[in-house]
């Protein structure tokens, strides 16, 4: 077995971009390492809370406290959801006199520097939002286009350790030209933050996104149903071979306990996303959290394939009609697969070892990591499994 009022500074903007274009084409070796981006963070796929699939612009530093809080009472926290990231409208419109980003009075009152302390002092970390255009997707904030070097500074005070930079109200400039930009003014602001790209895969970022961020998204926004989830899943796994520690593709976050769906597809929804080797970002309010939530997003073994140290993303390797066979290799000789029926009924479903790269005449063990059991016979050739609609089941294979 093989195993994305405000007056710009476009002129210093325009030159400072094309001298990072000049060098990022001169870079061959995009692949071999980075060029802009060597923080050391991500070796392992980002896992925490995010606030903007639930609360969207409703959020408030009582509510970023609370969540702390909740992360570490449920044990979340315990088990890898480390980040607490506030998403878009959490500042003035307005910058202060020295041009820097300002906090909201209404609703952080008490600043960001007290809010990441406060975090810190929980054993988690803080992220932030900002755009890499004129004003935000709400347009309720400044944009950071042309204040990178003073924003990335900004956040380093705070003690921020995580920026989802997000990709509207640009000015039509590419992103390949202003994302670099705050990579780089983050790289000289003297703390480690990492760098979500949030440009929705507008131009490919799996191709050019690794020596820019930490993890770039491939596919637009989520909505919280089947349809959406599932096309997301299916953009993202184009781009699978880009993926590897320190560089994730991200097909947006989770939706888990938000109500759309069923028990069953959110079960699919995390356990793609885990194979996927995506961003494990807590969508739901976590403070309200339920039992059914909680064992979804609090499997262990999930959890485990997805921080998988090897880091190599799953790809699809066989599919028929509605139904599909994901697969991908982990660490210690083993190979996770997923069973997923996307029809209206139940089917059986067969993962054949000429396609998960198993000679065929090996024998091979199988851990069901949704009903937390060694199945008690083993395999040969391959495995067959009955999948309900709009259901899966998660193996780890070994010899």
């Amino acid at each position: 077995m093989g195993s994305s009022s405000l007056v710009v500074r476009t002129c210093s903007f325009l030159i400072m971009c094309a001298v990072i274009a000049a060098s990022s084409s001169s870079d061959s070796g995009a692949v071999s390492r980075r060029n802009l981006l060597g923080n050391g963070l991500g070796s392992t796929p980002p896992m925490g809370w995010n606030s903007w699939n639930h609360f969207n612009c409703i959020i408030d530093e009582k509510i970023i406290k609370e969540t702390a809080d909740a992360l570490v009472s449920t044990g979340l926290a315990k088990l890898g959801y480390n980040y607490v990231n506030i998403d878009d409208c959490w500042a003035e419109l307005d910058r202060d006199s020295k041009g820097s980003m300002v906090p909201k009075k209404s609703t952080f009152p008490s600043g960001m520097k007290a809010l990441s302390d406060y975090v810190h002092s929980k054993g988690l970390k803080l992220g932030i939002y900002s755009d890499a255009g004129y004003l935000t997707c709400s347009k309720k904030m400044p944009g950071s286009l042309g204040f990178e070097e003073i924003d990335a500074k900004t956040f380093a005070s705070w003690g921020i350790d995580y920026l989802k930079y997000d990709n509207c109200n640009n000015g039509g400039i590419k992103p390949t030209l202003r994302y670099p930009v705050m990579t780089r003014a983050l790289m000289n602001a003297g703390r480690p933050i990492f760098l979500s790209m949030c440009e929705w895969g507008d131009m490919h970022p799996a191709l050019w996104g690794y020596t820019v961020g930490n993890s770039w998204r491939t596919t637009n926004d989520i909505s919280d149903n089947w349809d959406s989830m599932v096309s997301r899943a299916d953009q993202n796994e184009v781009y699978a071979e880009y993926a590897r520690p320190g560089g994730w593709n991200d097909p947006d976050m989770l939706e888990i306990g938000n109500g759309g769906m069923t028990k069953n597809e959110y079960i699919v929804h995390f356990s793609i996303w885990a194979i996927s080797k995506a961003p494990l970002l807590i969508g739901c309010d976590v403070r309200n959290i339920t039992k059914d939530t909680m064992e979804i997003i609090a499997n262990k073994e999930v959890i485990a394939l997805n921080q998988d140290k090897l880091g190599v993303q799953a790809k699809k390797v066989r599919m028929e009609g509605d139904w599909e066979v994901w697969s991908g290799p982990l660490s210690h000789y083993r190979i996770a697969v997923l069973l997923l029926n996307r029809g209206s009924v139940a089917t059986p479903i067969t993962a054949h070892w000429d396609d998960l790269g198993i000679a065929p005449t090996t024998s091979v063990r199988a851990r069901d990591l949704w009903e937390h059991k060694t199945l008690s016979s083993t395999f040969k050739g391959n495995l067959t499994a009955n999948i309900d609609s709009h259901g899966c089941k998660l193996f780890v294979l070994k010899a």
